[in-house]
This record gives C-alpha cells, sequence and structure tokens, in this order.
C-alpha cells in the first residue's frame, strides 16, 4: 500500500511512496508526530538524480526489516533537497560537523523538536568496508535516544549553536578593491592543474563562476594567464567524458583527475552555467570548438529537458536499469554493428572507444587523449558528424533516464539567461523563443501576487521561494531585456527585485538570508553564502543590485550590494574557489559598469545591428538599457537625453552616467566599446 509520499508531486519523493516504511514528507503532521509520539526523526535527504540515494533505496527502504526498525522507532521523513534547499543547508552543516564530511542521500537524526544529534550519509544494509549496517546505527541511535535522553538534548543544543555560527562571518576591515581581485586570483592559480584543466585532483567538478571570474579579470587586466587557466579548462572539459559527445551536455562532476569518468546524471544548473561559461569564452578566443558545445548543449536543453509549455527540467538520472551510465556507454561490436566498417573505425579511434573498455568493460566515447588543435578538432567533428544520428537512433532505444520534471524557479532562472545570451551571441531566434517561454511560464504560474514560488509539477505550483528564485529569476529577466530590449522583462526584474529586499535583507545584520522574514520557523534561518555547484542566492543578488543600481540610479540597491560583498569578504579572503560569483561582484564593483543605452525600434534592423555589435566581443559589467517611443522610461535615469540621432537607430555608451557622443553606425559602436575612438 502506498505510504503519504504518494500524494507528493516531488518525482524524487514519488519513487519512494511504495517502500514499506512509512515516509512523512517534512510537515506540521510529522513534527507533531514526533513530539507526541516521544520519538526521535530519521530525516533521509536527497534528489532525484542521485545514484547513491537510489543504492540505499534497494538496500534499505525497500528491505522489509530494516523498514520495521524505522517505523518502529522513529519518525521517517523524505525531503527532496531540490523542493528544500533550506532543510539541506541546515542539515547538511549539521552532519559535516558530525562526520567530517557530507553528500546525498543526507541521514540526520533529530530530536522532536527539529535539532540534529546524529548522522551520516549512505549506510549500507550490513557493516561494510569499515561503515556500519544501517540496522545497528538505528539501533544504536534508537537506544541512545531512550537511555541517553540528557546527553542527546544537550550534544543537539551545541550542535544546533555550531551551525548556527556558519550564518555569521566576523567583521572585515578589508576594502573592496583590485588588491582582493589580484590576491584571489593568484590563490586559485596555485590550485589550478594546467595539465588537465580544473583544479589539482580529483573529483573535478565543473564550478562555472570561478572562470568566469578568470576571463573577467583576463579582460579588464590583460593577463595572458588567466585566459590560459580558462581554455585549457574548457577544452579538457569538452574532450572529457563528463561531456555527452553524441546527444550535448555535461554530466555532473568527473570522478578522475581527467575528466573521464563522470557521475552521470545531468543538472539543469550545470548546463545552464557552463553554457554561459563556454559563450563568453568563444566572445574572447572565437574558438568553433566552444561555439559546438554551446549549440549542442542547447539542442539538448530543447530535444530533452523542454516542457510543452516551454518551462525547463530538472534534471536526468544517473542510472538507466539500476546501472549507472548504462544509457552512455559503448562497445566495440556496437558501434561496428551501427557503423560502416570505415566510418566505426576512425569514431573508434578518436573516441576512445576498445575491448577493453575505460569504464568497466565499455567505452565512455572521449577525446581526453588529444590536445585541441583546430584542423584536427575539425576532422573529428566531421567524423562523429556522420555518425551521430545513427548512433543517436541506437542510443534511444535503450531504457533511458528518468527525467526529473519538476520545474524549479531559481534553475530556470539560470538556464534564460544560458538562452537570452546565446540567442544574440549566436544570431538564434529559436534560442530567444526558448528563454521567452519559460520566463513567461514562471510569471504565469509561478507568481502568488507579487511572490515567487519554488516549484511546479503536474499543475500544482508550492514553497514560497528562496532567496536564489529571486535572484537567479531577476538575472535572467535582466538578459532577456539586454538581448531583446523589451522593456517588459525590466520592469518585472525591477518589481521583483525590490520584493526580494524586503523578504530577504536583514536590516539589522545587514545580510541576505536564503529564506524570507515569513517562512516558518526552523531551528536556525540558514544563510549560506558559499558559490559551489551554483552560486549562492547571496552574490547572485548582490550581482543583479548592482546591475538594477545603474539602471535605477538607485543608492539603496548600491548600499546593499556594497554591505552584502562586505559581509561575504571573509570567505572571499581566505576561499576564494567557493566565492567565484562574489569575486565576479567585485570584478563588477571595482571596475564599475559599461553602461549602453540604444534607442530605436526593437524590430528595426538597424537597431538589431547595434545590439549585436554590443555582443560582438566579451563586454564584462554591460549595462544595457533598450527604449524606444512605446513605454516610458520615467524610472530610468539613464534613458534620460538619450535622444535618436539623426532619426536612426542609435547607441550610446556611457560611464558613470556620462556619455560619449551618440553613434548609428555598428562600426563606431565598436570603437566605443573597445576605447579606439
Amino acid at each position: 500500500m502506498p505510504n503519504r509520499l504518494s500524494l507528493e508531486t516531488s518525482p524524487y519523493l514519488l519513487q519512494h511512496k511504495n517502500n514499506p516504511v512509512d515516509w512523512f514528507p517534512w510537515s506540521e503532521e510529522a513534527l507533531t508526530a514526533a513530539k507526541v509520539l516521544d520519538k526521535p526523526i530519521l530525516l533521509s535527504i536527497g534528489y532525484s538524480a542521485c545514484h547513491w540515494c537510489h543504492v540505499m533505496e534497494r538496500e534499505s527502504f525497500e528491505n522489509a526489516g530494516i523498514a520495521v526498525l524505522m517505523n518502529e522507532n522513529f519518525i521517517n521523513i523524505k525531503v527532496d533537497r531540490e523542493e528544500r534547499p533550506d532543510l539541506d543547508s541546515i542539515y547538511m552543516s549539521a552532519v559535516q560537523s558530525i562526520a567530517g564530511h557530507g553528500g546525498w542521500p543526507l541521514t540526520v537524526f533529530l530530536t522532536p523538536e527539529g535539532k540534529p544529534f546524529h548522522g551520516g550519509t549512505y549506510f549500507p544494509p550490513v557493516d561494510r568496508q569499515g561503515m556500519p549496517g544501517f540496522p545497528k546505527v538505528l539501533e544504536a541511535v534508537s537506544n541512545a535516544y531512550k537511555n541517553q535522553r540528557e546527553q542527546i538534548e544537550s550534544a543537539s543544543d551545541r550542535l544546533v549553536d555550531h551551525i548556527k555560527a556558519f550564518t555569521k562571518f566576523p567583521d572585515s576591515e578589508l576594502e573592496i578593491s583590485d588588491n582582493i581581485s589580484k590576491t584571489a586570483y593568484e590563490d586559485i592559480e596555485s590550485q589550478v592543474d594546467m595539465i588537465h584543466g580544473g583544479l589539482k585532483g580529483a573529483p573535478k567538478f565543473p564550478q562555472p563562476m570561478i572562470y568566469e571570474f578568470l576571463l573577467k579579470h583576463h579582460v579588464r587586466t590583460n593577463h595572458a594567464e588567466s585566459l590560459s587557466i580558462v581554455t585549457k579548462t574548457l577544452d579538457k572539459m569538452a574532450y572529457g567524458g563528463i561531456y555527452d559527445h553524441l546527444g550535448g551536455g555535461f554530466h555532473r562532476y568527473s570522478t578522475d583527475a581527467v575528466w573521464l569518468v563522470p557521475h552521470f546524471e545531468k543538472m539543469l544548473y550545470d548546463n545552464a552555467l557552463l553554457v554561459r561559461l563556454y559563450l563568453h569564452a568563444y566572445q574572447v578566443t572565437g574558438k568553433d570548438l566552444y561555439k559546438n558545445v554551446v549549440e549542442e548543449t542547447l539542442a539538448y536543453v530543447i530535444r530533452e529537458m523542454t516542457s510543452v509549455e516551454g518551462a525547463f527540467f530538472s534534471s536526468q538520472d544517473a542510472d538507466s536499469d539500476g546501472i549507472e551510465g548504462q544509457y552512455f556507454v559503448w562497445t566495440v561490436d556496437e558501434i561496428q554493428e551501427i557503423l560502416d566498417p570505415h566510418l566505426a573505425d576512425d569514431i573508434t579511434k578518436y573516441y576512445d572507444v576498445s575491448s577493453k573498455g575505460n569504464f568497466e568493460g565499455k567505452s565512455i566515447l572521449n577525446l581526453v587523449s588529444q590536445e585541441y588543435n583546430e584542423s584536427k578538432y575539425k576532422l573529428i567533428k566531421d567524423t562523429l558528424i556522420k555518425a551521430r544520428d545513427p548512433l543517436l537512433k541506437s542510443r534511444n532505444k535503450r531504457v533511458c533516464p528518468e527525467t526529473d520534471n519538476k520545474i524549479l524557479t531559481a534553475w530556470n532562472g539560470l538556464m534564460i539567461s544560458a538562452f537570452a545570451e546565446a540567442s544574440i551571441i549566436l544570431n538564434n531566434q529559436v534560442y530567444a523563443d526558448a528563454a521567452e517561454r519559460s520566463a513567461a511560464f514562471i510569471l504565469n504560474n509561478l507568481m502568488n501576487k507579487n511572490r515567487l514560488l519554488r516549484t511546479f509539477k503536474d499543475g500544482k505550483c508550492k514553497l514560497n521561494g528562496y532567496l536564489e528564485d529571486y535572484a537567479f529569476f531577476v538575472e535572467g529577466l535582466l538578459e532577456l531585456h539586454e538581448t531583446t530590449l523589451n522593456p517588459s522583462w525590466l520592469n518585472h526584474a525591477v518589481n521583483l527585485s525590490k520584493t526580494m529586499i524586503n523578504l530577504f535583507w536583514d536590516t539589522k545584520t545587514e545580510q541576505f538570508y536564503d529564506t524570507s522574514i515569513d517562512h516558518e520557523d526552523l531551528v536556525i534561518r540558514p544563510r549560506d553564502i558559499a558559490d559551489n555547484a551554483i552560486p549562492s542566492g547571496a552574490s547572485t543578488a548582490c550581482k543583479v543590485l548592482l546591475k538594477l543600481a545603474v539602471y535605477l540610479d538607485d543608492d539603496k540597491m548600491r548600499d546593499i550590494a556594497r554591505l552584502s560583498i562586505e559581509s561575504a569578504m571573509p570567505l572571499i579572503t581566505k576561499a576564494p574557489i567557493a566565492a567565484g560569483e562574489w569575486l565576479n561582484c567585485i570584478e563588477f564593483h571595482i571596475d564599475g559598469s559599461k553602461e549602453i543605452v540604444i534607442n530605436g525600434d526593437f524590430n528595426h534592423q538597424g537597431t538589431k545591428r547595434l545590439l549585436s555589435e554590443v555582443y560582438r566581443s566579451f563586454v564584462p559589467n554591460k549595462v544595457i538599457l533598450g527604449i524606444n517611443g512605446d513605454a516610458a522610461y520615467d524610472n530610468f535615469p539613464l534613458a534620460a537625453s538619450k535622444n535618436m540621432l539623426d532619426g536612426k537607430p542609435t547607441a550610446y555608451v556611457c560611464k558613470n552616467y556620462t556619455c560619449d557622443l551618440p553613434v548609428n553606425e555598428p562600426t563606431d559602436l565598436f570603437k566605443r566599446l573597445t576605447n579606439q575612438q
């Protein structure tokens, strides 16, 4: 008989609806039951694309004997971390403090008041490789709760105090200056693997925000090594097994130091952030490799990760038929059976397909042994283009990894930014349409009055939005305005940013929190400012407020952005690799914005040519305002006195609201943008 999770919409929770475990979703009902029955809570947090989450379910949560232990001794709560990043952040900090490491599945034991006192990640069903079996853990925790209650209460109080400290950083006297950026660059450079790209060692994570910072640092300082680090990393990732050479898109991360063997899940956020990074690197270098990666990745998102309404799904699983990576790997025999002999020989030779294999006896397509060479790359690429359709047709007959088709506001915001930028840089209207459809879907389906909601699935939207939902979506709206010049996107961004400040900015502590001021009471109010797989909500909020302050000439927004950077300064200076987006904010703060105003009918070819010229090269920290005669711009001081020149579409390039002479011609605009006037 299905448990309570059968009433949920999260694909991850629904995966557990037939477990013999008496699961609750996180709810007042579950917390009340724990207090009434005086039972500890077993909190299990994961996500649908998580390989080890599936393993623990098969081994333990589907085991009738283990389920009896869980049901008799605990109130069992299952949480999708993607729906509830607040709970994930709080209890991940607790487990990292207890065990010295974290990950998913996250297994945490709580008092009925929600205070953590013990935890870990994956537990096997029996003692294995130095790990205690899950039944042994359950019995030990249950006995301790019954017989050592006082010690557990005391330990949980200390642990809560400890994780509260993670939300507070000491005041910093350091100024926001070029020296901070320079020191951060030197720290990052010391950790870079210049043979294989990325940071030294394994596993290797993409961490796009770091390389965005290095690109901006290169453009501002003309430091060649900054660019070399970026291109080495992007070349190696694009050639590695972390990239799906057949279907496009990046897997989550590499388990080794050479980008060969990934964890095979694909996340919307990774692909959104990497598309933007490869786009910007393409603007700087002109490499076809980077352009191809963008086009193939966005084709994958449109094909496999887009709902009929135009919003973007969350992730795809690592497993199919319970076997990780099975969908993506090949044997020599399979390739030879599908392709003609000459083409099969070329594919197996170039893409490292051998009888020995490189992953559990089979082969992940990769170019790891190759160094990027333009002519050689073109030859290899032409070969793959000939083989792609028959290989994809064959692959599509396999059992496909499950797609988590819930729609998250924050992650859609990231992908909206990617499609919007790609539309103008690569001159592709399909991309613009994709960005606009997703944005319209969020505005029409995930708004309650002037507030964003977190998640949508099966016609149901729920959960108040978090800081990252506002910040990432506002950034997507700003990118849409800058790439279409349509003022409606900018107006939505302004309105939502004001709501964001009201809900998440704390005037007493002068910092952003991840949950709104009226969020449910939890053991702490979470504030995770580190830029990890995705930027933090706080750093992205800072980034968008820096831009909006220019649009609006708003000192309050400037002050909030500055105070945010100052509050993060201990992290930025001690661990710059965990502060990539904060460093991008510092680049904006010290370099200042390049303000570009384009006045003209948005559908006029002259207007479009001027806008395309802005994106012909990588211009960091730009703020683009589009104006025409159909809308009012009284709220935007940047629009003042920006009249058309000679009745033609006109561009202005400004710094601190002081502008060069207006221009009509793209060539003249390029000179203004590159200071060649």
